[in-house]
């Protein structure tokens, strides 16, 4: 039977999907993400310190250790999604004098954010942005060497389809590498860590950025993302082969590891 365009998009209206502990149209959950980011871009970072105890920077460290970015100067093609401010994509082309990292990201306001720190750390002829969204990526099949993303994975509507357009945008061989919130697995830590994200983190919000809603937001948003198993699970249905994780501070955060083979 053949469907009409008016009747898909009513379909895709039907959808749901979930902001945070509420259930929203599919349709409207971008703009909904994109309004909470383009209110916290300015803090973004110092929020991400205040929040994490500044363990988000190692956190991200181990990531692009994990990735193990050839040092010498043979070109490598890198691609970033969600990653406006650019922490994860200087952390490469720091790393690797081949390195070459585009920064997708749908929000205008956090990319600028990013393409102001490229230029200041005399890194934005190796690192460029693009406005795209995680789940219609604006490139060719097979261009990049690896996909990361960091803390953004779980802001996307449809990230079975996010992860699907990561494995196509890879090259055969390629890896992709996914830094997110998870469940913790350690006893009486996994009590203290609530308390502390629906307590405390929307208070740091409203006394540093002026905005509790959007960083309750955001912790309702990791209590819903799937655990380390369930989510290694998404990505091999999209495809990944040797798909691993390893947790980091006792699962608050968990890196996941797929490649393209």
């Amino acid at each position: 039977m053949t469907v009409n365009s008016a009747e898909g998009d009513a379909a895709t209206r039907k959808e749901r999907a979930a902001f945070g502990f509420r259930e929203v149209g599919l349709d409207e959950k971008q703009g909904m993400v994109d309004a909470v980011f383009a209110k916290v871009a300015g803090r973004y970072d110092l929020m991400n310190d205040l929040m994490s105890g500044g363990l988000h920077r190692l956190w991200k460290d181990a990531m692009v250790g994990w990735l193990a970015v050839p040092r010498q100067a043979s070109r490598r093609d890198y691609l970033d999604v969600a990653g406006g401010t650019g922490d994860i994509a200087f952390r490469i082309a720091e790393r690797g004098a081949g390195a070459r990292v585009t920064v997708a990201d749908i929000n205008k306001e956090m990319l600028a954010v990013g393409e102001a720190r490229a230029i200041k750390r005399g890194l934005d002829s190796r690192v460029t942005f693009a406005e795209a969204n995680a789940e219609d990526l604006p490139f060719d099949d097979g261009r990049f060497d690896a996909v990361t993303i960091a803390f953004g994975i779980r802001n996307v509507p449809r990230i079975q389809v996010a992860l699907e357009e990561a494995f196509r945008v890879l090259k055969p061989g390629g890896r992709f590498l996914c830094l997110e919130f998870s469940a913790v697995d350690v006893a009486g830590l996994d009590r203290l860590y609530e308390f502390y994200s629906f307590n405390v983190i929307p208070r740091l919000g409203q006394l540093v950025a002026g905005d509790a809603d959007s960083y309750r937001y955001l912790v309702e948003s990791i209590a819903r993302f799937p655990n380390q198993a369930r989510f290694a699970a998404m990505i091999e249905k999209a495809g990944f082969e040797k798909v691993e994780f390893r947790n980091l501070s006792g699962g608050i955060a968990a890196l996941h590891s797929g490649w393209k083979l």
